[in-house]
């Protein structure tokens, strides 16, 4: 049984009365489910079941089974019975005190629990179909027999409101469509998602692993994998020495004191690895004594502010483009770790760009291009900005409060993406909390969408930490600051790249870029000399001999996903040719071997998308 991520917010009554014709039909076969099962368990205690972007799911609580797949087919009809009966949604309403007595007297403490979460003076509703009554604010659609095409998916263990202190619940995902066609094209695209996905590929090609006396979402880059990470760095490197960064280093861990300077406590404590307290050396632990506090750097930004600190800054220097691979560590709740797309540890293609209010526009606009030139690369061709912005009520609260400065900044970032053409989504209530962002939203070939990198602007933290440059009229002004990530982290990027290639990376970024198989012992030498001189141009390149014939050679090769093979027979040998076959392309035929070397070097160099 996996582990679910915690449980979706609830919902205010606005937000439920915009539910899509789809989430209520969704909804609605979440109450379908729960019906089968409590026929089916009677003694299932209930918690709650909404609608998801994937269909829909319902928690359980059953001491004396647990829910497999193998449960799946006898449930599933119990469901077909609940829709033929053709039963209506009937909503209904009662007192608080009406409420508490119906589920207390029913044994359902979940239900009396999630009474409290209803605002006092909103109505306490209720929707019954057949025997079958759950609290309820709605929509449903209006009778059992309007789903027609339904499917359970999967079971997974989840805390009682996401909390680890909290009962673990059983958590069984469905989904549903209008109809069965739309049902059996969702369930191929899922396949095939299911064949991509990085945890499976990564297992086979020993790219990562997690080990339990490691810990949760800590992963380990092996070999092949450290080899993605490392092109990766490079692409960025690469990229950004061009733009005009500088990089820094910054260490793992931090005093409390910084933290709180840039106001990421007690916003962020949450997300945060507990805190180590210890004496300093030449203090002497006493009781009463304050010991110093530190912290796992859970992100790079209040770094590289005291770097802009370090010395006094002019105009003349901005923009000032401070970019760093660092390593950040947050306390994912256990529920939410999937693979490498949530983890613990992770590597951010961080950077701050310190500039003045007339230098931003052209920055802003700077790393929209970088995001572009990256899809260019990889071969996205479907993404999305998600321009995120404050809520004006929750000033104070979960953003800060600086009225003004949020209108400015949200009205800035506006206007260049609309001035770049660039397709974009705004978000209400989604912002960090020190000022607007861009999410970048990509899509896997597989339907799949990932949120993979960040663009946001800081009005707030560069004031806090009391950074200013001398401006052109002599006087001291606090800059802008944008935080950037267009490759995000290492462990989130490659959860994608690895699922949008399925693992056949271009030959730029392929682990194993070459292999060189001698048909014969004859061959040997010339291979060897062909290695050598891959691997002097710094082309990952292997060779491999064994008396197994050639085709199950070419077979290792194909199943390790080898991007190019070069093989080496008599003929080959004579005429200084090498047979050239590409995995998953077959056969390309003999070739000079300089021209073969030449064509890989270019391809490498250009970082080719084949």
């Amino acid at each position: 049984m996996e582990e679910a991520k915690q449980p979706i917010q609830r919902k205010t009554l606005e937000e439920r009365n915009q539910m899509t014709d789809l989430e209520r039909l969704r909804h609605s076969c979440a109450h379908i489910l729960a019906t089968a099962v409590l026929r089916l368990w009677p003694q299932v205690k209930l918690d709650i079941g909404p609608p998801t972007s994937e269909g829909f799911y319902y928690d359980f609580d059953l001491a004396d089974h647990r829910f497999s797949p193998d449960d799946f087919e006898t449930i599933e009809a119990e469901m077909k019975k609940v829709v033929k009966e053709n039963q209506v949604f009937e909503r209904k309403t009662k007192t608080r005190e009406e409420a508490l007595a119906f589920f207390e007297g029913l044994g359902q403490p979940f239900k009396v629990e999630r009474l409290g979460d209803i605002p006092e003076g909103e109505e306490i509703t209720f929707y019954q179909n057949g025997e079958f009554t759950d609290l309820c604010a709605g929509p449903h659609v209006m009778r059992t027999r309007n789903v027609k095409a339904y499917k359970l998916l999967r079971v997974a263990a989840t805390y009682y409101r996401g909390n680890e202190k909290n009962p673990q619940l059983q958590r069984i995902y469905g989904t549903a469509f209008p109809n069965k066609t739309q049902l059996k094209e969702w369930l191929e695209v899922q396949e095939e998602a299911r064949k991509r996905d990085h945890r499976r590929i990564g297992k086979a090609m020993q790219l990562f692993t997690f080990d339990d006396d490691v810990g949760p979402g800590l992963p380990l880059w092996m070999p092949k994998g450290s080899v993605l990470i490392e092109e990766l760095e490079k692409l960025a490197k690469q990229t950004e020495f061009e733009a005009g960064y500088q990089r820094v280093r910054t260490p793992h861990l931090a005093k409390e004191s910084m933290y709180l300077t840039s106001g990421h406590l007690p916003y962020y404590a949450e997300s945060m690895f507990p805190p180590m307290e210890l004496c300093e050396e030449g203090h002497e632990s006493a009781p009463g004594q304050a010991k110093q506090r530190y912290y796992l750097k859970a992100m790079n930004c209040p770094h590289h502010h005291k770097i802009f600190a370090a010395a006094p800054r002019s105009y003349r220097e901005l923009p000032l483009r401070l970019a760093e691979y660092g390593m950040c560590y947050r306390y994912e709740q256990s529920g939410e770790l999937m693979g490498l797309m949530r983890v613990r540890s992770m590597q951010m293609n961080d950077a701050h760009i310190y500039c003045t209010p007339e230098q931003f526009a052209d920055e802003f606009r700077a790393v929209n291009e970088m995001y572009l030139k990256y899809f260019k690369i990889f071969g996205f061709e479907k993404y999305q900005m998600r321009f995120s912005t404050h809520d004006p009520a929750r000033l104070g609260d979960k953003f800060v409060d600086e009225p003004e400065l949020w209108k400015q900044t949200e009205d800035m970032v506006r206007q260049v993406l609309v001035d770049s053409g660039i397709d974009f989504v705004e978000i209400p209530n989604e912002a960090a909390f020190y000022g607007p962002k861009i999410d970048v939203q990509v899509f896997s070939i597989s339907g799949r969408e990932f949120t993979i990198a960040t663009n946001q602007v800081d009005f707030a933290v560069p004031a806090k930490f009391g950074l200013q440059y001398r401006t052109a009229q002599n006087t001291m002004e606090t800059p802008l600051c944008i935080h950037r990530a267009p490759l995000g982290t290492h462990e989130r990027f490659l959860a994608f790249l690895i699922e949008h290639y399925a693992g056949n990376f271009p030959l730029w970024l392929a682990p194993e870029q070459i292999r060189v198989l001698p048909i014969t012992e004859a061959q040997i030498d010339t291979a060897k000399e062909l290695v050598a001189e891959l691997r002097r141009h710094e082309v990952r390149a292997e060779l491999e001999y064994s008396h197994d014939k050639l085709q199950g050679r070419i077979l290792r090769a194909e199943e390790s996903k080898v991007h190019t093979m070069l093989i080496i027979g008599a003929k080959e040998q004579e005429s200084d040719a090498v047979a050239v076959r590409v995995h998953g392309k077959g056969n390309r035929g003999v070739k000079p071997r300089d021209e073969v070397l030449a064509n890989i070097l270019k391809r490498i160099k250009e970082r080719s998308a084949d």
